[in-house]
């Protein structure tokens, strides 16, 4: 079987705040981490313990104070700021707990938005974000307002949103975290089937100990540093 190559690789991140004055403040302290293609995998952790600043540094939403991130090739740390916004919208897919989607327009205009701003003819764009809408289950509600949705639908149009561009990554913020138990296990079914069906590798933000295991690795957060690693039940790791 061939050796998968490793997509996301942190070596030694080291992130502070408020650099150089009295209140300076360390939050990751030398994190070493290695995500290869198609898996999927959990970081877990309880408040405060470094995971939404790891997640914005994976994501390239942030930047390391120390340390070196390969992203598929790219060195972080060297790319200008163009070249980390064509890789936010080309190579990664958020998923936030708290949808951040566009209030007062449709499911689909929303799900439509990654590919304007990277130049997707109209048509194309419309018929990518029915399909995509279509995978997620909510066909029938594509042009309905976000004020019309549930909390589960509004998730279930971010993460079609997420698949916009056809990213290799998926990052996922405490995804199920606002919805009920019910509608949390049908968000991470739709997680598990990208994973398999389409290899996307996936990095889940939680503090749910029970979602963690779905996943094929548990890599555990603590103060800002990993403290242990272990595989989780998921069929796909």
């Amino acid at each position: 079987m061939e050796e998968r190559k490793t997509i996301i690789d942190l070596k030694k991140i080291v992130k502070r705040f408020y650099i150089g004055s009295p209140n300076e403040l360390e939050i990751l302290h030398g994190i070493d981490l290695k995500v290869k293609e198609g898996e999927f995998v959990s970081i877990v952790g309880s408040s405060g313990s470094g995971k939404t600043t790891m997640m914005n540094i994976i994501g390239v939403l942030d930047r390391a104070t120390e340390g070196e991130y390969m992203l598929d090739g790219v060195d972080v740390a060297q790319a200008k700021d163009k070249e980390l916004s064509h890789i936010r919208n080309q190579k990664i897919g958020f998923v936030f707990q708290t949808y951040n989607l566009i209030s007062r327009t449709s499911a689909l205009k929303n799900v439509e938005l990654p590919m304007l701003y990277a130049a997707v003819g109209k048509k194309e764009r419309t018929e990518r974000a029915k399909m995509l809408l279509e995978m997620v289950g909510m066909e029938i509600r594509m042009a309905h307002n976000l004020d019309e949705l549930s909390g589960g639908q509004k998730q279930r149009v971010a993460i079609a949103r997420a698949m916009a561009n056809d990213p290799s990554i998926i990052l996922a913020d405490e995804p199920t975290g606002a919805l009920d138990s019910k509608t949390g296990r049908m968000i991470m079914d739709i997680f598990q089937r990208l994973n398999r069906e389409q290899g996307k590798t996936i990095v889940l933000i939680t503090h749910s100990q029970e979602l963690a295991e779905e996943t094929g690795r548990i890599v555990t957060l603590k103060d800002g540093e990993i403290i242990g690693e272990r595989r989780g039940s998921g069929c796909c790791s």
